[in-house]
């Protein structure tokens, strides 16, 4: 047995989030198939992360053991037919036995986009949530000053639910940068790098700085809003199909994904 890992891009629309689950289709369901059938054995993998229904990925990571270290471009050629066209691998290598897609990332980055303009964009419209409302970009970029290190997030993040007497989840984590650009006359685009993310917080960071690009919520409303530690306290959930995971960095500098 030898670890391989892949570079991993999907189209999340017809996904049901990236972790398997039974009796639903997700991508990690549809990828351990496609690999366990051109392996020829069941593969056991994991994910650097857990997108949820509808979100995309161009730097998804994933790792796992198989037998007899087959010629890795083979079998991304194989896969590719398989899954094409949601899902795709763009590279492939050996590594270290120890390496874990999710356990050995540095950091990740999540890219969303945001079409701004009067009028939908029939072109852009899988890949950034429309909002018609003029946002002010000195505003969003403002927005993101507060979020930066490590904090509480319980405002951004749905509750996870625990079995009874169970200890809650932590929802403390660390940004490592966070950013808006303007990437053309109408298009808007947050990034965020975190060691680590909890379920729905770059959506929900997303929705409520959006609320202080359009005014309805004030760039210094930020950290009251975080310092809360309450999900009423922050704005409404951005749509999952703006958000895409970017990059997934890891301690080896010369991996395929740098």
């Amino acid at each position: 047995m030898a670890r391989a890992r892949f570079l991993v891009a999907y189209d999340g629309a017809g996904f049901h989030g990236f972790a398997a689950n039974d009796g639903v289709d997700t991508v990690m369901g549809a990828f351990s198939g496609a690999l366990s059938t051109v392996a020829r054995f069941p593969v056991q993998l994991v994910g650097a992360g857990r997108t949820d229904a509808g979100v995309h990925a161009w730097g998804q990571v994933i790792s796992g053991d198989l037998r007899g270290e087959p010629d890795l471009a083979d079998v991304s050629r194989r896969l590719n037919k398989l899954l094409a066209p949601d899902i795709a691998v763009r590279a492939a290598e050996w590594t270290d036995d120890d390496f874990h897609a999710r356990f050995s990332a540095k950091s990740r980055l999540y890219r969303y986009d945001v079409w701004n303009a009067p009028y939908p964009n029939p072109l852009r419209a899988a890949r950034c949530w429309h909002v018609s409302q003029p946002l002010e970009l000195w505003a969003l970029q403002a927005a993101c000053d507060p979020l930066i290190g490590e904090h509480d997030f319980s405002s951004f993040c749905r509750r996870v639910k625990v079995a009874e007497g169970d200890d809650e989840r932590s929802n403390v984590r660390r940004i490592l940068d966070a950013r808006w650009s303007k990437v053309d006359d109408h298009l808007l685009r947050f990034e965020v790098s975190a060691t680590a993310f909890c379920h729905q917080m770059v959506r929900s960071i997303v929705g409520t700085i959006v609320d202080v690009g359009a005014g309805r919520v004030s760039a210094g409303d930020m950290r009251s809003i975080l310092l809360a530690r309450d999900r009423a306290a922050a704005g409404t959930v951005a749509p999952p199909h703006g958000l895409t995971l970017w990059h997934v960095d890891y301690p080896d500098p010369h991996a395929f994904w740098a």
